[in-house]
């Protein structure tokens, strides 16, 4: 088992210029997986930029309009004193699958939070491209992230196993 840092938050966070909304091809990819695994009920969280905000609402689109329900969608400030409260205000349903995307800075954060203060797990998560950024896994650590899921710009998927990036090309799972 690895053992949680001292704090959640990173004490120096690297500034970073990511507004990147996901493409229609990984969109289509979450909605396939999120189908494949079972999912009924799913639970967004994003930062508060205008690409993140672009991301969720498409999901959220395309899962409804495909009779599935929304639990919540919760938004994080890329810098806050905590995120405590928006990590339980996440944490707060019980869906079948969380979407979290970034900007990376702030879902970093979140996600630290999110480890240190609350049930949620890796596992149950699914986050596009953006989030695939070896530089944005490292902000959290890959050892911390076993089982988090992804899409890739082409729809293919990967998931971290073992604190390592492995990608299913070709392959929605």
């Amino acid at each position: 088992m690895t053992v949680l840092p001292e704090s959640p938050l990173l004490h120096r966070a690297p500034r970073t210029a990511d507004d990147v909304a996901a493409t229609d091809v990984e969109i289509a990819a979450i909605i396939a997986v999120a189908r494949a695994r079972g999912a009924h009920t799913l639970t967004l969280g994003s930062g508060r930029n205008p690409a993140a905000i672009t991301t969720m609402a498409a999901v959220a689109a395309e899962w409804e309009r495909g009779g599935r329900h929304i639990a919540d969608h919760v938004t994080w400030p890329e810098t806050a004193a905590s995120w405590l409260r928006q990590a339980r205000r996440f944490t707060a349903t019980t869906p079948d699958l969380w979407v979290m995307t970034g900007p990376r800075l702030g879902w970093a954060q979140m996600t630290r939070r999110l480890l240190w203060s609350t049930t949620w797990t890796p596992r149950d998560t699914l986050v596009p491209a953006e989030i695939a950024d070896p530089a944005a896994l490292a902000l959290v650590g890959t050892a911390y992230l076993n089982g988090l899921t992804g899409v890739d710009t082409d729809g293919s998927t990967w998931t971290v196993a073992d604190g390592l990036l492995r990608h299913q090309h070709g392959t929605t799972q």
